[in-house]
């Protein structure tokens, strides 16, 4: 279930990927809310186009940038066969200008992490930083590597 502030709940399913969406969906369903849409590969595309076909309203949520400010695919694509497109903003948390940015706060590479709070924040273009956590890897020493030989102690 999806749960409001208020108690309105409404049911929901949790899938891995969007080819499970057209699984889940019943003939008689004339809605369909996607969240998160960015996790959920290159397919969320031809099946949002699909059920549309079908008749079902589309909502489709989600990231339009990674945490570089790089177009997060399959977000780019979905924009351009919208019908309709409602860009909402976060508050950035430095300044409290409109955020159009994730900002991670964390050392990693990897295109997907997810987080919890304190991992990513709402930033504006001005207070965005995009290199942060490539630069915060590049400032961490190496870990040290301990080898263990058998039944002895660390070296």
């Amino acid at each position: 279930m999806i749960v409001s502030h208020s108690g309105l709940g409404i049911p929901s399913q949790s899938v891995s990927g969007a080819l499970e969406i057209l699984d889940n969906v019943e003939a008689r369903t004339e809605v369909v809310g996607i969240d998160e849409a960015q996790f959920l590969g290159e397919e969320m595309v031809s099946v949002s186009m699909k059920l549309a076909d079908l008749g079902k309203r589309v909502i489709v949520a989600g990231l339009d940038t990674d945490f570089l400010g790089r177009p997060f695919e399959p977000m780019p694509r979905l924009l351009a066969v919208a019908e309709e497109i409602t860009k909402l903003l976060a508050i950035c948390v430095r300044c409290g200008n409109p955020a159009v940015h994730t900002q991670r706060l964390f050392a990693s590479e990897e295109l997907i992490v997810v987080g919890a709070s304190g991992m990513y924040e709402a930033r504006c273009r001005r207070c965005f930083e995009p290199n942060l956590a490539l630069e915060k890897k590049k400032e961490e020493p190496p870990t040290p590597i301990r080898a263990r030989s058998a039944g002895g102690p660390d070296r």
